[in-house]
This record gives C-alpha cells, structure tokens and sequence, in this order.
C-alpha cells in the first residue's frame, strides 16, 4: 500500500492492465480488429455498419461486465464510489459517448490499441484524453467538488 494512495490496487492493476492488452493484442492479432470498446458497442448495437461482426462485437461487449463479475467472485469486492445523483452519471455517460464520436474512438481503441501501433492520431487523441482528465480532476478539486 502507498503512503499518499491508501486504497491504491497496484497488484489488482497490473494484472487488470495485462488481461486488457493481451485481449487487444488477441482480437489484433486473431481477427485483424481494434479492441476499441466504443466501437465495439456501436456495432453491438446495431448503430454502426462498418467493424467487427456483429455477433463478435455482441460477444466482446457482454464479456466486460461478465468477466468484472468473475474476477469481483474470485479476488473479493472492488471499492468504488458513484456520485450520489443519477443525473451525474447519465451526463458523464451522454459527454463521454459523444467524446467518442467526435474523437473517432475511444480510450481503449487509441489509448491501448492505437498507441500500441504508434498511430499519430490515436497519440494525439489520447495527450487530449489525459489533459482533459487532469483538468477535470482539478476543476473538481479547487471547486471542492472532490
């Protein structure tokens, strides 16, 4: 445990971090696709027509909460913490997912795969994620809403 993170999960994070690009190098690698989860759902939902089959996409997206659940039964809970007002997380919902489509994709699909492959648009996108988290966090924070 780190002094300054008490609830810090280095150990759970690192392992979370390599099922996440060994999942992105497999779905690279087996079928050719980005493991980009906005792109994904889209096309899950029907509201893409270009990207991975349907059914693979179906099957990726149903696996994320379903795999969170195995892990969550097998290594014990997760401490999280939502905001106490619905509207919070339907706004961060409808932000993030409009983020997504502006930016072309997602923090996975250029964070994890799109940096992986040193794609200039997905190094841009992802300097642009970051610098954007970092400022939120510290908004929030001088506005003591942290």
């Amino acid at each position: 445990m780190m002094a300054a993170f008490p609830h810090a999960m280095p150990v759970e994070g690192l392992l979370g971090g390599l099922l996440i690009g060994i999942s992105a190098a497999i779905m690279l690698l087996g079928n050719g696709r980005i493991a980009g989860v906005s792109g994904l759902g889209a096309r899950a939902l029907g509201i893409a027509d270009a990207g991975a089959p349907r059914a693979m996409a179906a099957a990726f997206i149903i696996g994320l909460p379903l795999g969170a659940a195995l892990a969550a039964l097998l290594l014990g809970g997760v401490m999280t913490r939502y905001p106490a007002a619905m509207w919070q997380v339907v706004v961060g919902g409808v932000v993030v997912g409009y983020g997504t489509r502006l930016g072309s994709g997602c923090t996975s699909g250029h964070g994890v795969c799109g940096m992986a492959r040193l794609s200039p648009r997905s190094i841009a996108a992802t300097l642009i994620f970051m610098g954007s988290g970092i400022a939120t966090v510290a908004l929030m924070r001088a506005g003591g809403l942290l």
